[in-house]
């Protein structure tokens, strides 16, 4: 596998989220290493998008969205769940890409279809919040082969308040993958 490089990150959100499918979301740990492949993911497109966090603008919470790309933005939803976002776009545009399902390729046990799932199978908390995805113990890497698929496009989950934004469709998942959580 080879990890991907800072500049994969620094691009458009929708465009990012897209070629994360398919790709591995690595935690190492002693001698063993954690592996899911992206099957499902939400983009979140900075401070106009009503759905983001960072439209609440710059924050304690927020502030890993607006720093430099590719940094896990790792938060805690009703004081029980984490979630991962990876942060996408230049410093500043705080936008990211929510991943919401893997696919177990190495070590992973318990379910890992929703964010919260997916953070809890691979040991993701709020202790790596801010973690540079550049890093040896924690990062995503093409597979030496990449699989080819089809890619389907529906709005995002549980954004209801986000008026037009709960419209949009850019939830994305790999057509057909056992593993998504929602069809």
């Amino acid at each position: 596998m080879r990890k991907l490089a800072r500049d994969f990150y620094d691009r458009d959100t929708v465009e990012v989220a897209h070629e994360l499918l398919g790709k591995a979301l690595v935690r190492v740990s002693g001698d063993s290493a954690r592996i899911g492949r992206i099957v499902e993911v939400e983009a979140y497109l900075g401070p106009h998008d009503r759905a983001a966090h960072s439209s609440k603008g710059l924050t304690a919470r927020t502030r890993v969205m607006y720093g430099p790309p590719g940094h896990a933005y790792v938060y805690l939803i009703y004081g029980m769940y984490h979630c991962m976002n990876v942060v996408t776009q230049a410093e500043g545009q705080a936008s990211a890409v929510l991943l919401r399902a893997l696919e177990p390729v190495s070590n992973l046990q318990g379910r890992t279809q929703g964010p919260g799932l997916l953070c809890r199978a691979m040991h993701i908390d709020r202790q790596l919040n801010g973690h540079d995805l550049s890093s040896d113990d924690f990062y995503i890497a093409e597979f030496a082969t990449p699989a080819r698929f089809s890619i389907v496009k529906r709005p995002r989950i549980g954004v209801g308040y986000a008026g037009l934004w709960a419209r949009r469709l850019l939830r994305f998942y790999i057509r057909g993958n056992a593993f998504v959580s929602r069809r």
